[in-house]
C-alpha cells in the first residue's frame, strides 16, 4: 500500500500540530511478518519522544504485528480504521475465487492463516469502523454480515482490549478522505477517547 493513499489524511492530522508521516509497505510481494519487522525498524529510527500510529485496513494489522516485534518504542496511542482484527469474511471468500490468492497478496494471505483473535497492544487503542456498505467487498462477498463498510463488517473490527470503538457513516475506502474520521483520529490521539 503506497503511503500516498494516506496523504490527505496525513496532511489533515498534521494540521492539528503534530508531525505526521505516511509509511508505504509492499503487501503484495512481502509477507505480513516481514512487513511488521520493516515497520518496527522504521519506527525505531524515527527517534520520537512520543509515537502515535494510525492504520487503515491491512495497515492496522501490520501496526499490531510491528508493535509485537518492536522493542523500546516511545509511548503513544493507536487508531485502527476498518481493520478486520477478528477475521475477514470478504478476504476468505476472495481467496476461494480463481486468482483470489494472488489478488490478496502475501501479507493478507499470511494473516488469514494466523490465529485469532488479535488483542490490543500495550497502548491505548481506538477502533473506527464504517457502516456505509459500498465497495468491492460486497461484490466478492455479497453476504458480508451487516453492518459493514463494504469490505469489513463492524463486528470484524472489534479488537479485544481496545480502549474505544466508534462506528461512522463511511465506506472502507471513504475512511481515507473523511473529515469526520480525521476529527475522531485527532480526538483519540489527544484524549484517548472518541467524541460522541
Amino acid at each position: 500500500m503506497p503511503g500516498l493513499a494516506m496523504e490527505l489524511m496525513r496532511r489533515r492530522v498534521a494540521r492539528g500540530g503534530d508531525r505526521a508521516v505516511a509509511y508505504s509497505y509492499p503487501s503484495m510481494r512481502i509477507a505480513l511478518s516481514k512487513n511488521a519487522e520493516r515497520l518496527a525498524r522504521y519506527l525505531r529510527e524515527l527517534n520520537a519522544s512520543q509515537l502515535h500510529l494510525v492504520g487503515h485496513s491491512l495497515g492496522g494489522l501490520i501496526i499490531l504485528s510491528a508493535i509485537d516485534v518492536a522493542t523500546a518504542l516511545p509511548p503513544g496511542r493507536v487508531v485502527l480504521l476498518g481493520t478486520p482484527v477478528t477475521g475477514s469474511y470478504a478476504a476468505r471468500r476472495l481467496q476461494r475465487l480463481p486468482g483470489g490468492r494472488t489478488a490478496l497478496g502475501r501479507s493478507l494471505a499470511e494473516w488469514l492463516g494466523s490465529p485469532r483473535p488479535m488483542s490490543a497492544p500495550a497502548r491505548e487503542t481506538g477502533v473506527i469502523a464504517g457502516n456505509m456498505s459500498l465497495g468491492m467487498g460486497r461484490i466478492v462477498a455479497p453476504r458480508l454480515p451487516l453492518p459493514n463498510d463494504g469490505a469489513v463488517s463492524v463486528e470484524e473490527t472489534r479488537l479485544p482490549g481496545m480502549r474505544d470503538h466508534i462506528v461512522l457513516p463511511v465506506s472502507h475506502s471513504g475512511m481515507l478522505v473523511s473529515r469526520a474520521v480525521v476529527r475522531q483520529i485527532c480526538a483519540f490521539l489527544r484524549d484517548g477517547a472518541f467524541t460522541r
